[in-house]
């Protein structure tokens, strides 16, 4: 923590820490209600522009009721894994856009990566201004919390963008997701009405969904994925992208490769997946709410965002 807070600062920011940053007991940094004031606190602080949680929260749902939504402001929030659940549920609740990118502690090296760090480039884009960003040249394959690179990460893998019928693809719609892991939990619940958000918010366009999976297996995940859409969240979906995975375990023989080309078959979209998005680092920022063009050209990625 320390080394990023270095790292910032010489970025030029000027970082204030809440105190759960450096706490934890029992899977928790501290009580759901202590972690909800201090989100509160920081969202009414005229001195925090941008809140970036050091890392995700297993009990992170816990929160979500201490929330005070009605006096959400125009500051970013940034982060991935259960981070993903706080800011989906913002973004849906209040039409206030978040992002879905690094987490503080992996801005700790002496730079970031081509990918990471279009962090801050994306995150100063304006409204009504557009933002484009590229896939990456390589990917982690796993971690080595040993040896770190001055980006941090260890950069082996070609990086290969794929799609359902390994066709070339565009699609365009509003920016959704997160880990499907925890956003799942947002179904059915007064944080996950996506029909709400689309009739406020996003009147006459699409959803492109970014998903990504920390820890379930194919079996798990296809449960997943099916009471999304029982639930309706992919309504006027125009695609889904899945980040790259260390899990995705088959069962029985049943495949991710297989969940994808069901879900693409069921909804009739086209269906991307080993984007960059997730735990297999780097990552492209994702801003939950802005209107995406995506393009998928022999393997290579393009995500281009505009703020409207």
């Amino acid at each position: 923590m320390n080394l990023a807070f270095e790292s910032m600062n010489r970025k030029g920011f000027n970082v204030i820490s809440g105190e759960t940053a450096w706490t934890q007991h029992k899977a928790k940094s501290a009580s759901a209600e202590k972690r909800a004031e201090e989100v509160n606190n920081m969202m009414v602080n005229e001195n925090i522009q941008l809140i970036i949680p050091p890392w995700g929260g297993e009990l992170l749902i816990e929160v979500l009721e201490y929330i005070d939504f009605e006096n959400i402001q125009n500051k970013w929030v940034l982060g991935y894994s259960d981070i993903s659940l706080l800011l989906l549920a913002i973004t849906l609740k209040t039409g206030v856009a978040t992002a879905h990118g690094t987490n503080l502690v992996d801005l700790r090296g002496e730079y970031s990566d081509d990918t990471t760090e279009m962090w801050q480039s994306v995150l100063s884009t304006k409204i009504r201004e557009s933002i484009l960003q590229y896939s990456s040249e390589k990917y982690q394959k796993e971690w080595q919390f040993d040896n770190p690179t001055p980006h941090i990460f260890n950069l082996t893998e070609q990086t290969c963008w794929k799609s359902i019928g390994n066709d070339n693809v565009k699609m365009q719609g509003r920016l959704l997701g997160g880990c499907i892991d925890t956003i799942r939990h947002l179904v059915g619940t007064p944080y996950g009405e996506v029909q709400k958000f689309k009739e406020n918010y996003i009147k006459g366009d699409s959803v492109i969904w970014f998903l990504e999976n920390c820890e379930l297996s194919t079996t798990d995940l296809r449960r997943s994925l099916v009471q999304m859409k029982l639930s309706g969240w992919f309504d006027d979906c125009s695609g889904v992208m899945f980040g790259r995975s260390s899990a995705n375990t088959p069962v029985a023989d049943y495949t991710v490769e297989d969940v994808y080309k069901e879900l693409s078959e069921e909804l009739q979209i086209p269906i991307l997946y080993d984007v960059d998005c997730g735990h297999v680092p780097p990552q492209i920022t994702f801003i939950n709410g802005a209107y995406a063009e995506v393009e998928l050209d022999n393997g290579r990625g393009t995500v281009l965002q505009t703020f409207k």
